[in-house]
């Protein structure tokens, strides 16, 4: 039973140096062994086999009759039902690709308030709300526009600046 209890304390060491580390394993591997770590040998995937096989090795051969053979089976088959499922959440994880970064496009058609005055042909500020955050750009505006004024945002010239208009109502 201490070779069982070993391992799995040995998978959790796995895993956690793989944490704390996060990748430094595999980079060195890398180059060496052509990227043979980046699926099923990573070390999360081995790191949850090794620790479902012990483990599961430990609790089969203390609570039953069995050996220490149909103990490591049994280990083994949990091991890979691990090992699986930590492939395919790290697979998922890596897959989500939904948030996309805004771009000065977006910024067309958003409201916000002055909070700096935008003189007649020059900059004043205002703050608009961009993916759901608070976000203050140089302005311009046809016409000169007050402290607290409500905007729309007409045309973005630069990364830094927006020209707007004033919202009627």
């Amino acid at each position: 039973m201490g070779w069982f209890l070993g391992l799995g304390i040995g998978g959790i060491v796995v895993l956690a140096t793989a944490l704390v580390f996060d990748g430094v394993l595999e980079g060195v591997f890398h180059g060496a062994l052509g990227g043979l770590f980046d699926g099923w040998l990573s070390l999360p995937v081995v790191a949850g086999f090794v620790s479902m096989l012990g483990f599961t090795g430990a609790i089969v051969l203390g609570s039953t009759g069995l050996g220490p053979g149909a103990a490591a089976a049994a280990g083994a088959v949990a091991g890979a039902g691990a090992a699986w499922a930590t492939y395919r959440l790290g697979r998922a994880l890596l897959r989500d690709g939904s948030g996309r970064a805004p771009q000065r496009a977006d910024l067309v058609g958003v409201a916000g308030r002055v909070v700096t005055a935008i003189p007649h042909g020059g900059y004043g500020e205002v703050l608009l709300s961009l993916a759901g955050q608070p976000v203050k750009y140089a302005a311009t505006a046809d016409a000169p526009l007050e402290r607290g004024a409500e905007i729309w945002v007409t045309a973005t010239p630069s990364d830094t600046s927006v020209a707007v208009r004033a919202i009627e109502r």
